[in-house]
């Protein structure tokens, strides 16, 4: 029962810190009000979670990281590859080197395996609270990619790392060729395991709807099963899970647009994963906050083992290790930009600007926040040596890391808005025109159907020729507005054809809530069925969803 209520009290929590983060209007974001309710949690009651760092990961990762390769833009990923690949892995690397070696002479007591260990717990950016933080602050469009796919791909390296760096602790060795050959296996089998298996199973699934037949629920749930299985299986394997359930995402974002499954199916299965993903994002931060009362608890030890007594020597510890990870992502971003090819595009053909706009450099360099991923990374350090004595300075490592996790979110709270105030990207592409282009050719295919449909029917009956004539007409009017938008577009008339768009967005949705509200009028006064109105309000819901989705101009 105690879990159960544990359970309760965080999906509540959840909902309230969202409740508090829109009566601040998001001046504080989302993820620190979660960690300090959760760090309210943790002081009150007889709340409390004893944090498994391998359950974590599987419970959820798997979930999160496939949604987040799902949502990714391939194209943009692939455009942005180079930057993309070397913020993943070189800059992980550079990270550990950067910060292990100084932290060694700053905190000698901390054997050098041992900072390499913390250096790499800190180094990757986590995936949930880079999103998180970015929500609702205006990021360039390359910029959020960029930091997208880092986030997804970096923890495969900063976690090797750390298996590396706590390995040579224990055993005192290290193999240069060895960790490299690890490093090519984990993640090279890893992508390929997350494919392999969301290939099969959507093979699988689509072989057997087409002889039973396609139900929802079920097409549902095998979408859930599969990022725990490609995690599992990679693990079992010795392979990045981590990069096997973002590959398995991916994959299901190329086979998603073959149309294969129905649309009631996407439209449900949708919703259910938005809604997961809000959930376990909240509940990432909330089980974050409940974890620092019993952090916090150890900082006297752990100032002791070092033999300091100054609580102060430890927040600046902490200070300095957030502030020398913004300044070695500051020099690694500039250092992309400045290896450009001279009247070319970026390393890989990316970049973020075409020159360095130091606003967007230094964006860049605060936007990695660490996250829950760091915490339970310093905690699945193990208590003790294969000898048996205590793993050195383990207390120290997990106070420092969480201070970190604190500090690079309220640095990423304070500076991100004041940063990116009217801040472009220089390469940024509008893909306003791609995105009218596409809906005209639509357009255009569905009237050559319905046209088609109509020259099939030998002696088409009144009925079939009036409905032809209405879709048709629908179709023309849509044609229409889009191509006198696409004139409109040369003229640069950019300001007033989006005005145009905000005025027809408001005129039709006032019109769907005017047809809401008489619906739910006459279902009051009883002039028609509650079955009746629940379907034509869920008429009215499906477009207004649409017209309140945001435009996609990708």
């Amino acid at each position: 029962m105690h879990h159960f209520y544990i359970v309760l009290v965080l999906l509540l929590g959840v909902v309230v810190s969202h409740w508090i983060a829109g009566t601040l209007r998001d001046r504080v974001a989302l993820p620190l009000v979660q960690i300090a309710l959760g760090a309210a949690l943790g002081r009150v009651g007889p709340f409390s979670v004893t944090l498994d760092p391998a359950l974590f990961f599987l419970l959820f990762l798997p979930p999160l990281l496939f949604l987040d390769g799902w949502r990714v833009p391939t194209e943009d990923l692939l455009d942005n590859a180079g930057t993309v690949l070397s913020l993943a892995f070189g800059l992980v690397f550079f990270t550990v080197l950067g910060i292990g070696y100084p932290l060694h002479v700053l905190v000698p007591a901390m054997p050098l395996p041992v900072c390499f260990a913390l250096a790499a717990v800190v180094s990757p950016t986590d995936v949930v609270a880079a999103g998180a933080m970015v929500a609702n602050v205006p990021v360039p469009r390359r910029m959020l990619r960029i930091l997208q796919g880092e986030a997804l791909f970096n923890d495969a390296s900063g976690l090797v790392c750390l298996r590396l760096a706590v390995a040579a602790t224990v055993t005192g060795t290290f193999h240069f060729w060895d960790a490299l050959a690890e490093l090519a296996w984990t993640a090279i089998g890893g992508v390929l395991i997350g494919a392999a298996l969301t290939w099969a199973v959507s093979g699988a699934k689509t072989w057997v709807s087409s002889q039973l037949g396609e139900v929802t629920s079920t097409q549902i749930i095998i979408s859930l099963l599969v990022p725990y299985g490609a995690y599992l299986i990679a693990d079992g394997a010795g392979c990045s899970a981590v990069l096997a359930a973002v590959s398995a995402g991916m994959v299901m974002s190329r086979l998603e647009v073959r149309g294969i499954t129905l649309p009631m199916t996407r439209l449900r299965r949708t919703t259910v994963w938005e809604t997961l993903q809000f959930t376990l994002n909240g509940i990432i931060f909330l089980l974050l906050g409940e974890q620092l009362p019993n952090v916090l608890a150890n900082i006297n030890a752990s100032v002791a083992e070092d033999g300091h007594r100054s609580l102060a020597w430890l927040a600046g510890c902490i200070t300095l290790i957030t502030v020398a990870l913004a300044l070695l992502r500051f020099v690694w971003v500039t250092a992309i930009i400045r290896l450009r090819r001279p009247g070319g595009d970026a390393i890989g053909g990316d970049a973020i600007g075409p020159r360095p706009n130091w606003r967007l450099v230094a964006a860049m360099s605060v936007a990695g926040v660490r996250g829950a991923v760091t915490l339970a990374g310093a905690m699945s350090i193990p208590l003790t040596g294969y000898d048996g004595t205590a793993f050195p300075a383990r207390d120290l490592v997990i106070v420092l890391a969480a201070g970190v996790i604190v500090t690079s979110l309220v640095l990423a709270n304070l500076a991100l808005p004041r940063l990116l105030r009217g801040v472009t990207s220089p390469l940024e592409p509008d893909g306003s025109k791609a995105a009218l282009e596409a809906r005209i050719q639509a357009t255009q295919a569905a009237l050559a159907a319905v046209a088609t449909a109509g020259a099939e029917r030998a002696n088409p009956q009144t009925g079939f020729i009036a409905a032809a004539a209405r879709v048709t007409g629908d179709y023309q009017r849509r044609l229409e507005h889009l191509s006198g938008h696409a004139e409109a577009a040369p003229k640069d008339d950019r300001g007033e054809m989006e005005q145009a768009r905000q005025d027809e967005r408001a005129l039709r949705l006032l019109a769907l809530r005017a047809e809401r509200a008489a619906v739910i009028g006459m279902a009051r006064k009883r002039h028609i069925s509650n079955d009746l109105a629940r379907t034509l309000m869920r008429e009215t819901d499906l477009a207004e969803t649409y017209y309140l989705s945001p435009p996609e101009t990708a």
